[in-house]
């Protein structure tokens, strides 16, 4: 077994030889570490949980605390991980709550992101992928293959069917159906030239003048992109910074913000 002299592991925890325990990590009572684990430094990891083998636990992931739930009154509820499951940088994962069955469940073969919270009672599959900072609330059943993007809050007692996929910065308060595409709507527009911010750099009133002739022709026409950038090209004396902006636009794969 390999254990970092910084490492604090109570005497009551039961560690596999072959798990490889980093600096400064934490393990407490009641945890049980399956074979082939990696805590790679500053993991913080409190019982009772069970971890199943081949499990990578990165810096600063804190897991099998007590949940965030204010009856939760010290009881003895658990945490159970499965197998081959990386979980990264500052992920919390919580236990469960006496009310809601006791035991938080993560799977095998998942990829907790950055900075994700898995809330108590939550039921989580296998071959999962959790974007950074995705939030789950309390009680959330996540089936195997879904895909729930970055910076999306799960409200709780939601389920999350099979081989779905959720779109970054959605709130999802209903249930997601299996296999389906779900996102919140996109109303993101470009509003116009930072002009106060270039006048600050010290862009010259000529300079900002082009750009916002440039500007409305791009957002405010009744021009699409192309006709647009036809007639900004069509015209003399333009200037760097327009063309600097037409190249911009020219070398984009997913097209711009208007």
């Amino acid at each position: 077994m390999s254990i970092h002299s910084t490492a604090i592991v109570d005497s009551k925890a039961k560690i596999h030889a072959s798990c490889k325990i980093g600096p400064y990590c934490v393990i407490g009572a009641g945890v049980e570490l399956g074979k082939g684990c990696h805590l790679v430094s500053h993991v913080v990891i409190e019982g009772p949980s069970k971890i199943g083998s081949d499990n990578g636990f990165f810096p600063f992931s804190s897991i099998g605390l007590a949940p965030q739930d204010l009856t939760y009154a010290g009881e003895p509820t658990r945490l159970e991980i499965g197998s081959h499951n990386e979980i990264r940088e500052f992920a919390t994962i919580n236990r469960g709550t006496v009310k809601g069955g006791g035991v938080t469940r993560i799977g095998d073969h998942n990829l907790i992101m950055a900075y994700t919270h898995i809330a108590h009672d939550c039921q989580i599959g296998s071959h999962i992928i959790m974007a950074n900072a995705a939030t789950l609330g309390g009680h959330v059943t996540v089936e195997d293959w879904a895909n729930v993007g970055a910076l999306c809050p799960v409200h709780h007692y939601v389920r999350i069917g099979t081989h779905s996929i959720i779109g970054g910065g959605s709130t999802i308060t209903r249930d997601v159906l299996p296999f389906s595409k779900t996102s919140a709507e996109r109303g993101t527009h470009a509003y116009g030239l930072n002009a106060i911010g270039l006048e600050r750099r010290g862009f010259s009133k000529e300079r900002i003048k082009k750009l916002h002739h440039a500007y409305r022709l791009l957002l405010t026409s009744k021009l699409n992109t192309s006709q647009a950038l036809q007639k900004i090209k069509a015209e003399a004396d333009r200037g760097e910074d327009v063309d600097l902006l037409i190249r911009f636009i020219e070398a984009s794969e997913r097209g711009v913000i208007k």
